[in-house]
């Protein structure tokens, strides 16, 4: 007599097991964050075209974004956060990053938001760099209610000290620069660091910079960059 064995379907395998959960946490960022908008660049930087959205997301239009270079749409601390990125990049030591940023919209600049810039290169048949593509993934608005809430309703909520540390992060000073700079042990250093990451509920130093310039906390358009007296006890 032939016998039937029905099997389960056994345990998961490890590998299967991280690509799905990789696969729900993106589908979870992609919920609390807007749709992604494109641009390409050229070699030096420069944008030579974009869709639509990014037009919209900047609030610029074709003939004012085209030809700049990218960094002229982000915050002035930019060339220091990205720029190893795209040097990467250009040394074909990787082929994709993705970095937090603060994004500058309109003419002037007047209007920041966070997200992410994800950066990737774009190779010749001779292997040589002819672009990169970017694309930028703004925060979600409306999960953001302090972005758009005005100035003149924002509480003081940094002490003078806790201030001095956050514009030290903002400008990309290590911890052990801001700790001689402001007479306190690294320890300090991180205390503080640890406070505001708690206060602006920021899970590191990158989202405390990002969720900082989202509040309009830090100043746009000027290095290096200062907390508004406003959110100072």
């Amino acid at each position: 007599m032939l016998s039937t064995t029905v099997t389960g379907p056994g345990p998961l395998n490890p590998a299967r097991a991280a690509a799905s959960q990789q696969a729900a946490d993106l589908r979870a960022r992609a919920r609390v964050r807007r749709r992604a908008c494109t641009a390409n660049l050229d070699p030096e930087l420069r944008i030579t075209s974009a869709d639509p959205d990014f037009y919209h997301q900047f609030g610029r239009s074709p003939s004012d974004v085209c030809g700049r270079s990218l960094y002229e749409l982000l915050h002035p601390s930019a060339p220091t956060v990205f720029g190893r990125h795209f040097t990467r990049l250009t040394e074909r030591r990787c082929n994709r990053f993705a970095e937090r940023m603060v994004g500058l919209k309109g003419e002037n600049g007047e209007t920041p938001f966070s997200g992410e810039l994800v950066g990737i290169a774009v190779h010749q048949s001779d292997d040589r760099l002819s672009g990169i593509v970017v694309m930028v993934q703004p925060d979600e608005e409306a999960g953001e209610p302090a972005a758009t809430e005005p100035l003149k309703h924002r509480k003081a909520i940094l002490s003078k000290l806790d201030a001095l540390v956050l514009e030290g992060v903002a400008s990309g000073a290590s911890t052990v620069q801001l700790a001689s700079r402001l007479y306190l042990s690294r320890q300090g250093v991180e205390y503080h660091v640890g406070l505001m990451l708690r206060t602006l509920k920021a899970p590191n130093r990158a989202a405390l910079v990002a969720r900082a310039h989202s509040m309009g906390m830090l100043t746009v358009g000027h290095w290096p960059p200062r907390v508004l007296p406003e959110f100072v006890k």
